[in-house]
């Protein structure tokens, strides 16, 4: 059955596991074609295997301009184009107070969750307006609007992304992009399993029980790629709204 992404192309960051994982092997299930970014290749390599000839797995640091420019290359040589960009690519480290947070680790986490994003962006244009336009999603988080000890790098970077996300759709929506985010809430992956084991703030206090499965956004996101999504454009999707967990068909 013919779907919004089928025969379309589907870029994803940080899709070795988790909410990147999830959406890769949604969207390819639906008929688009998935290139699937990490660092590190084993995992993604062995998630593109499973998923046959629609997914293409490309090792890539978003924190290095020339690695998003080269996987976006790349991309438009296998499948001819990139429809949709889902900035996912994130990290928490240090989980700190200011005062003994390590500034490589802190400046690294600018460099993947802000930089990165504006490296995906930057890169997929040329190509999405000479086509007349595609669609960007940026993982958000509470986090990009509500402070949390020991998450300064993390808080601000998610900040900074969501008024990129804005910029975006400010500058480029007239020639067809539909910029947004997706703010998930709490989600069971990895990133949990860090935050719980620093015992810092009270999200390191959730039950594992409290987190929705990656499967969630994933679902979310292959809603907004529809034109439900539209209606969002230049907004942030909040996935804890019950409203759009009915919507996305998530709750009855």
């Amino acid at each position: 059955m013919m779907t919004e992404v089928t025969g379309k192309t589907v870029m994803i960051t940080g899709a070795s596991r988790g909410i990147g994982e999830a959406a890769a092997r949604l969207f390819a299930a639906q008929g688009a074609n998935v290139v699937l970014l990490a660092r590190g290749a084993e995992a993604i390599n062995t998630i593109a295997t499973e998923i046959g000839e629609t997914a293409l797995a490309l090792a890539c640091d978003v924190s290095d301009p020339v690695s998003v420019e080269n996987a976006v290359r790349e991309t438009i040589t296998a499948f001819g184009s990139v429809d949709i960009l889902i900035n996912n690519a994130g990290a928490i480290d240090p989980i700190a107070r200011m005062d003994q947070a390590d500034v490589q680790a802190w400046g690294k986490t600018i460099d993947i969750n802000l930089k990165g994003v504006y490296h995906g962006m930057k890169a997929v244009l040329p190509d999405m307006i000479a086509r007349g336009g595609g669609t960007v999603i940026t993982i958000s988080s509470g986090a990009a609007h509500n402070a949390l000890e020991g998450w300064s790098a993390y808080c601000a970077s998610k900040a900074a992304a969501a008024m990129l996300t804005m910029s975006l759709d400010k500058e480029y929506r007239a020639q067809g992009i539909r910029a947004m985010g997706l703010s998930p809430g709490t989600v069971a992956t990895q990133m949990q399993r860090d935050i719980k084991d620093s015992g810092v703030n009270p999200v390191s206090q959730l039950d594992w029980s409290d987190h929705i499965p990656p499967e969630w956004p994933a679902q979310a996101l292959l809603w907004m790629c529809g034109p439900e999504g539209d209606a969002y454009v230049g907004q942030e999707v909040k996935l804890r709204d019950e409203d759009i967990r009915r919507k996305v068909g998530l709750i009855s």
